[in-house]
């Protein structure tokens, strides 16, 4: 059900799973053909292989959470697991800069591969994933990322099929005739991490996701301390807000807009941040 339309429509949920399928599809098929070495001990050929991997394991999680609405704790550990294949093919893609510049202090060595990588996995695809529950919101902004890391990266041949099929789902979300649920959020996720890693481009996807990190940090923030969670109130046909809990309660709670035009807010926003991070 739509629940930010006066008649609240029934609208197909978990669509998702086709930029999972497609995506995985792609690459499988970029491993087995595109690459002069078919060998997974050369890292660099086995990229859209550990790729698809992650995307089918978020694609998955997605799944799981659309079926049987899991905790926040399972969904918090569980991509952790496919930090473990991205682990392995950073180590050998950088192995002379398998570390993280935080500008203030330089992460590196082993404390690298078990903490920081799994951190990112995890906050990237939980993150993306909080941000939601407004047509075209799950899937314009992971692709507005995706396109900044395409821009910069040498490995964009990773993206071409699963940019072009989250683009056609962010059409149809924006329209308000698919949900992509969970299954496309948490597998969005999951490939901006992944992409980021294998590109070696931490800093970028940092800087981009700034806006996600804002929002979840909002939401936990007042859940945990005063036990209280974010909703929208649906005015006419305007969407306001009477606390700032979220980054689109914030919004709302200054000034009312419609649903459309709150999801071009938030888009600009992370375009912007996009932009900071390719500049940097």
């Amino acid at each position: 059900m739509d629940q930010h339309k006066p008649e609240r429509p029934l609208v197909p949920n978990g669509l998702g799973v086709i930029y999972v399928i497609a995506s995985a599809i792609y690459l499988f098929l970029l491993y087995a053909y595109y690459n002069p070495a078919n060998h997974p001990s050369n890292p660099v050929d086995a990229a859209p292989l550990v790729l698809a991997v992650c995307i089918l394991f978020g694609g998955f999680l997605g799944l799981l959470d659309d079926w049987m609405n899991l905790r926040w704790r399972y969904k918090a550990l569980l991509p952790l697991f496919a930090a473990l294949p991205l682990s392995v093919m950073v180590w050998d893609l950088y192995p002379k800069s398998t570390s993280i510049n935080l500008y203030f202090r330089t992460v590196g060595g082993p404390f690298f591969f078990i903490i920081i990588i799994p951190l990112i996995v995890t906050i990237t695809t939980n993150v993306i994933n909080q941000l939601g529950g407004l047509n075209g919101l799950e899937t314009i902004g992971p692709s507005i990322i995706m396109i900044g890391l395409m821009v910069i990266s040498g490995q964009r041949i990773l993206l071409y099929v699963p940019l072009a099929v989250y683009l056609v789902l962010a059409f149809f979300n924006f329209t308000g005739k698919i949900f992509v649920g969970n299954t496309g959020t948490f597998a969005a996720g999951i490939t901006l991490a992944s992409f980021a890693l294998i590109s070696n481009l931490k800093l970028t996807l940092m800087i981009s996701i700034l806006p996600y990190i804002f929002n979840a940090a909002l939401i936990l923030l007042n859940f945990f301390f005063f036990r209280t969670t974010a909703g929208l109130i649906l005015d006419g046909n305007k969407l306001r807000s009477e606390h700032r809990r979220s980054l689109l309660t914030l919004i709302a709670y200054y000034r009312p807009l419609t649903e459309r035009k709150l999801v071009a807010v938030v888009a600009v926003i992370v375009a912007v941040f996009t932009l900071i991070a390719i500049l940097v």
